[in-house]
Formats: C-alpha cells, structure tokens, sequence
C-alpha cells in the first residue's frame, strides 16, 4: 500500500511540473523549416493549394472538404489527428506565396502558416513558417519538448516530397 501511495505522488507531482513548466512557456511560436523540390514553383504551389486532394499525398489528412469563402476568403476543413478543423486561406500570390490559418476557435492550439515558394536551380523551394499558439499549458509542454514545434511542417514538407516521387530532408529556413 505504501508504494502504491508513494507512486501516486510522484505521478501527481510530475503532472503538476509538466503544468507549471508549460504555463512558464510562451504560448506563441515561430518554426520555419524548407526543402527544395525538382519542380517548378506553379506545380509546388498547385499541390500546396489544391486542399482537396491532400488526402491522396497526406497521411495526416484522412478527409477535405471545401467549404464556402467567407469574407473573400477561401475555406476548408480538414480531418486529421487532432479532429475537423477549419482552415482559411488569408492571401494566395500563385505560384509565389500563400498563407493559411486556423479559423476554428475553441481549440487547444491555433495559428497561420506562410508558404513562400522560390524559383531554384534545382527546381523550387518551399520555405513554411508556422506562428502557432498553444493554449493548454499541458499540450504546450508536450508541442516544445516531445513534439517539436516544426513536426507538422516537416511531416507535410516530406509528405509533398513523397507526392513528387523525391525524398526530401526538410532544414532551416
């Protein structure tokens, strides 16, 4: 009985160190992370804004559906890991720059991401810069230490590799 008790504690306290560490942390980040692509820009950024077909090159984007703009804005929702969430499209310059953000409120998380597309020798370079928050103190602890703040980028920069037939190494921006 008594390690049951002594177990209980730590596993108490170590919940509430995650809690104190993570409401320590910022809420806001910046990651930015690139790879370069043998195709041209135009074929990069129709892959990158074509939302509907994600699920056929994206793991982590079991369903899209595209929704109606709202306020001159391109929409849609994507299902994935983390449940349905809406997105929305703030700019898109083809086949230079987009960016997207998070129009659900509510969740755990938000934010945009800036994709910036440049013309390379070897083909075209996609350089995405997220600027999340995390709201939840304990998701926030887990997204700096466990994930990464740049495991989503380089998940969907190697993903969009793997649609090309490439295998990329995503890097510093």
């Amino acid at each position: 009985m008594r390690w049951i008790l002594i177990a209980l504690a730590v596993l108490v306290l170590l919940v509430g160190l995650v809690a104190v560490v993570g409401a320590l942390l910022p809420k806001a980040h910046v990651a930015a992370r690139a790879a370069v692509y043998r195709r041209p820009p135009e074929e990069v950024f129709a892959a990158i804004h074509g939302f509907a077909a994600y699920p056929e090159w994206r793991k982590d984007a079991s369903k899209v559906e595209l929704l109606e703009p709202a306020g001159g804005h391109e929409r849609f929702r994507e299902t994935g890991r983390f449940g349905a969430i809406t997105f929305e499209v703030d700019e898109a310059d083809a086949p230079r720059r987009m960016v997207t953000r998070i129009a659900d409120t509510g969740l755990a998380f938000g934010g945009s991401w800036t994709y910036e597309l440049t013309a390379v020798p070897e083909g075209t370079r996609l350089t995405i810069t997220e600027r999340g928050e995390v709201y939840n103190v304990f998701f926030r602890f887990l997204s700096r230490f466990v994930f990464s703040h740049s495991a989503t980028i380089d998940t969907l920069l190697q993903a969009l590799g793997r649609k090309f037939g490439e295998t990329v190494t995503p890097g510093p921006a």
